[in-house]
């Protein structure tokens, strides 16, 4: 269930960016009456408005819900230990003990090798 949760939360953020993204700006209006062919949109002049306005809060308000329940679902989780978050432990040590069949090497004075 937390899974499918998060898929549709990430569903929904990423369509409330893109509906943010495509509305217009207060000052676009302006430049629509002079003859700059921006009033001709998909939805009519005004029609855009309270379509895109509506969709943005609907969405908004389930991310909103969303991220409540997710934050929710998660707060009761129990987090897994880090090894790193005690570090006054002392460190287990390794000790390597040699094989049976390693030939020991002495040191051999030469005697052309001069002192």
């Amino acid at each position: 269930m937390y899974e499918i949760l998060l898929v549709v939360y990430l569903i929904v953020a990423l369509a409330l960016v893109g509906m943010v993204l495509i509305q217009q700006g207060k000052g676009a209006d302006m430049g629509s009456s002079f003859g700059a062919g921006a009033s001709a949109t998909v939805f009519g002049s005004s029609g855009a408005g309270n379509f895109m306005t509506k969709t943005t809060t609907i969405l908004a308000t389930v991310f909103f819900v969303l991220s409540i329940v997710l934050g929710n679902l998660t707060a009761g989780q129990i987090k897994k230990t880090d090894e790193w978050e005690n570090l006054e432990a002392a460190p287990a040590v390794e000790t390597v003990t040699p094989a049976q069949d390693d030939v020991p090497v002495t040191e051999e004075k030469s005697s052309d090798v001069p002192n």
